[in-house]
């Protein structure tokens, strides 16, 4: 289906309400909130060959690039990522970056769009990236929470570093807080998908200090909204329940994100033929992205 049509389509969905406009970068990003809607299929709303029901089972909170991990919202067994990968054997991932160790584990996924990014980077003149941490099971959490103690270290379960997410950034160079690399990641990490997790000016609501080292996937259009409403992931998760169908146009690609929440087992309707992508959020429900 062209995208066009589906706009049709997604515009007879919603009924515009009040929309505002946010400007980011030159225009390289539009937000907009739209009114709740029902997105049961109906004469209204279209028809089979354009939308289908997919089922939501409650597991699915627990899963996705969206979830909410602190010290209130521990780490599910469903939560870690299948494609954790020792990125020492995998040379086609590290190209451009240094590892602390080898044995330093991610998410391949993750690992990819970090490649992505520091391949950017470089050609505006930054260069001395490694990877310090990545994905850390459960036991060897606990074993740095004993070692370091709570200063220094969350319990098991407890860190993103435990969903194969979450990395520490360095420079080869000087500290991050310093480096070029810091300064490059906290201005232009989102256009990869990242986020910093622990910004300096929102400890309150982290719970964490500032952490200019500390990165962390979720994906486009979320880092983009992030970035240009200068959230923590706590309050963008809360900013998508408050508005449940936001409408992104970040570099001409456009995004429609509605939050459902979950108790049971539930059906959603989504449109055929556009990608979508359904995360939880480590909550009470999931966020369905649909690019169109």
């Amino acid at each position: 289906m062209k995208k066009w049509g589906f706009l049709l389509i997604l515009v007879g969905f919603i009924g515009l309400a009040d929309v505002n406009n946010v400007p980011f970068f030159q225009d390289r990003i539009k937000i907009q909130q739209y009114e709740q809607y029902d997105m049961a299929p109906s004469e209204e709303r279209g028809s089979s060959e354009t939308i289908e029901n997919i089922e939501i089972t409650k597991e699915q909170i627990y899963q996705g690039s969206l979830l909410l991990v602190n010290k209130e919202f521990p780490v599910q067994q469903e939560s870690i990522r299948r494609d954790v990968v020792n990125l020492a054997e995998h040379n086609e991932l590290i190209r451009g970056y240094s590892l602390n160790d080898n044995g330093i584990l991610l998410s391949e996924e993750v690992a990819q769009k970090f490649s992505e990014m520091v391949a950017g980077a470089e050609k505006e003149g930054i260069y001395h990236f490694s990877i310090n941490s990545g994905f850390r099971d459960l036991a060897e959490q606990s074993a740095l929470f004993q070692e370091l103690g709570a200063d220094y270290a969350l319990p098991a379960g407890y860190s993103e570093h435990n969903l194969g997410l979450s990395l520490d950034v360095g420079s080869t160079k000087m500290k991050m807080n310093e480096a070029p690399e810091g300064k490059w990641i906290e201005q232009n990490a989102w256009k990869y998908g990242f986020i910093l997790r622990y910004p300096k000016d929102k400890v309150d609501i982290t719970g964490i200090q500032y952490e200019p080292w500390h990165i962390r996937y979720v994906g486009l259009p979320h880092s983009a909204i992030m970035q240009e409403k200068h959230f923590t992931l706590e309050e963008y998760l809360d900013y998508v329940k408050e508005e449940p169908n936001i409408s992104a146009s970040v570099e001409g690609e456009k995004y429609t994100i509605s939050y459902y929440p979950i108790s049971k087992a539930t059906t959603i309707t989504v449109p055929k033929n556009v990608h979508y992508e359904i995360s939880g959020n480590n909550i009470d429900g999931v966020i369905l992205t649909v690019q169109e």
